[in-house]
């Protein structure tokens, strides 16, 4: 209950702080290249129910639906706007209404992509598909992308039997750091 409400009353002061540039942006991305500015994305929730989350777009639309790794030649589809928005996490701000809903959390595990199989399975046998995912995680400020599968599951198992207020608040200011420094951003 005060994990819900810390959300809720965090999404209320980053919509108030960031409304304007989150215009902007959405601004950039429609003058850089045709189509949307917000891409939704079948994502794997709680309880490994489906959920739709919102990125602002940074590749183009005919982009195949995989995650950017697996693709061969990634940079071919990220469009210039979408590889600042990467290089500084300001794709991942749309999210804040997937938090407003209720199917995120500010801290959790990251959500997995629908099709990554592996993923989700490891989370499943580790228990931590009953967490709800978050915009930033242990994992997250323990590597992101750099990091193999079974080490960021066991990240995530490991934020399974200790989160909390406390954990989740250092895990925020962590995030701070690690996106300003781009660290861990392979795309």
């Amino acid at each position: 209950m005060i994990k819900r409400f810390f959300d809720i009353f965090m999404v209320i002061i980053a919509f108030a702080i960031l409304g304007l540039p989150m215009l902007l942006i959405v601004i950039l991305i429609r003058l850089d290249s045709p189509g949307p500015a917000v891409y939704w994305s079948d994502r794997v929730g709680r309880g490994n129910r489906i959920f739709r989350m919102p990125k602002f777009r940074s590749m183009r639309i005919d982009t195949p639906a995989v995650a950017t790794h697996l693709l061969d030649d990634p940079d071919r589809y990220i469009t210039r706007t979408g590889r600042f928005l990467r290089r500084t996490s300001l794709d991942e701000l749309p999210q804040l209404w997937s938090i407003l809903r209720g199917d995120m959390s500010f801290v959790g595990p990251r959500p997995a992509l629908f099709n990554q199989d592996d993923l989700v399975g490891l989370r499943t046998r580790a228990g931590v598909h009953e967490l709800i995912p978050g915009l930033t995680g242990w994992a997250q400020v323990n590597g992101r992308d750099d990091l193999p599968i079974p080490e960021k599951v066991k990240l995530d198992e490991f934020y399974l039997h200790n989160h909390g207020l406390r954990l989740d608040l250092r895990i925020i200011f962590m995030t701070f750091f690690k996106v300003a420094g781009r660290e861990g951003v392979s795309h």
